[in-house]
C-alpha cells in the first residue's frame, strides 16, 4: 500500500510539471496543444455565430463544441487531481475561466425546450473567455501585469481628471447650444462631450453656435493631447519592470555602481568581483614570498 501511495505520488507530482509547468518539453507541448485547443474552439463559436454557415454545419460545429468541452472538462479535471488544494484553485481568475469555458455547454443538457435556446446563445457567448486564458501561457504577461499594478493609481487619477473635464464641458454645452440640436439633457451633452473628446466624431450630435463650436474644437485638440497620457505612463511602467527584471540593485564592492544584469559576476565598470559571498576564480595568487633576512642563501 505504501508503495502505491507513492507511485500515486509521484504521477501526480509529474503530471502537475507537465500541467502547470513550462520549463520541460512536455510541459511546452502540453502548453501548445492546449493554446491551439482553445483559439480552434473559439473560432468554431465565431463562425458559428454566422447565419447561413450556422443553417449550413451546425450540426458538426455542435459536435466539435462537445468535443471541446470534453477535452476543457478533462483538462480541469487533471488540474484538480494534481493539486494538493483544489478548491483553492477553482477560486482563483483560471480556475473561474475554466468553469466559465465548460458550463455554458454543460447547462445546455437542462435547458431543453424552444424558449430555452435563446439563453443557449446567449450562454454560448460565455465561451470566449477561453481567449483570456491565453494570458496563462505567455511569461511577459506578468511584467504587463506588474506594470498595470504599478500604474493603476496614475490612470485612475487620469480618469477622475477626465471625467471631471466631461462634466465641465457637458455642462458649458448644455448651457450653451439650443435643444434643437440635440442637446436636450445633461447626460446627452455628456455623451457628446465623451465622443468629441475621444475625437470618436459620431456626428448625431453637433453644436451650432459659435461659441460651442470653439468648444468642440478645443475638445478634439485636447482629446489629441491627453490621449497619450495613459499611454505615456504605462509604457514607463513596462519598461521599469522589464529593468527590475533584468536588473539588481547589488552595489559593486570595488566602485559602488549599481545597476548590473542578474548574471553579471563582474562589475562593467572597473571589473571588480561581484559575489561577496565567494572567491573570485580567477583572482591572482598573491605572492607569498619574503625578504630573506641578510646573511642567508
Amino acid at each position: 500500500m505504501p508503495i502505491m501511495q507513492s507511485g500515486e505520488s509521484n504521477f501526480r507530482k509529474q503530471l502537475f510539471q507537465i500541467i502547470f509547468e513550462s520549463d520541460t518539453r512536455a510541459g511546452k507541448t502540453f502548453d501548445i496543444v492546449l493554446i491551439t485547443l482553445i483559439l480552434l474552439s473559439v473560432m468554431v463559436v465565431f463562425v458559428d455565430s454566422v447565419p447561413h454557415l450556422h443553417q449550413r454545419y451546425g450540426e458538426w460545429f455542435l459536435l466539435s463544441e462537445w468535443v471541446f468541452t470534453l477535452i476543457f472538462t478533462f483538462e480541469l479535471a487533471l488540474r484538480l487531481y494534481c493539486l494538493e488544494r483544489p478548491l483553492r484553485y477553482l477560486k482563483s481568475f483560471y480556475g473561474v475561466l475554466d468553469l466559465l469555458a465548460i458550463l455554458p455547454t454543460w447547462l445546455s443538457l437542462f435547458l431543453p425546450g424552444a424558449q430555452s435556446l435563446l439563453v443557449l446563445r446567449v450562454l454560448r457567448v460565455l465561451r470566449v473567455f477561453r481567449v483570456l486564458r491565453l494570458m496563462e501561457f505567455v511569461g511577459e504577461g506578468r511584467l504587463l501585469l506588474q506594470a498595470l499594478r504599478r500604474s493603476q493609481r496614475k490612470i485612475l487619477l487620469f480618469l477622475i481628471t477626465v471625467l471631471l473635464i466631461i462634466t465641465i464641458f457637458g455642462a458649458l454645452i448644455y448651457m450653451i447650444e439650443p435643444p434643437e440640436a440635440g442637446f436636450t439633457s445633461m447626460p446627452r451633452s455628456m455623451y457628446w462631450a465623451i465622443v468629441t473628446l475621444t475625437t470618436v466624431g459620431y456626428g448625431d450630435i453637433a453644436p451650432v453656435t459659435p461659441v460651442g463650436q470653439f468648444i468642440s474644437a478645443f475638445m478634439m485638440i485636447l482629446g489629441y493631447s491627453i490621449l497619450a497620457v495613459p499611454t505615456g505612463v504605462f509604457s514607463a511602467e513596462v519598461i521599469r519592470s522589464i529593468r527590475d527584471e533584468r536588473y539588481s540593485d547589488e552595489a559593486c564592492p570595488g566602485c559602488g555602481h549599481e545597476g548590473h544584469e542578474r548574471d553579471s559576476r563582474y562589475c562593467r565598470l572597473c571589473g571588480t568581483w561581484l559575489d561577496e559571498e565567494s572567491e573570485d576564480p580567477n583572482a591572482p595568487e598573491e605572492s607569498v614570498e619574503q625578504d630573506k633576512a641578510p646573511g642567508d642563501d
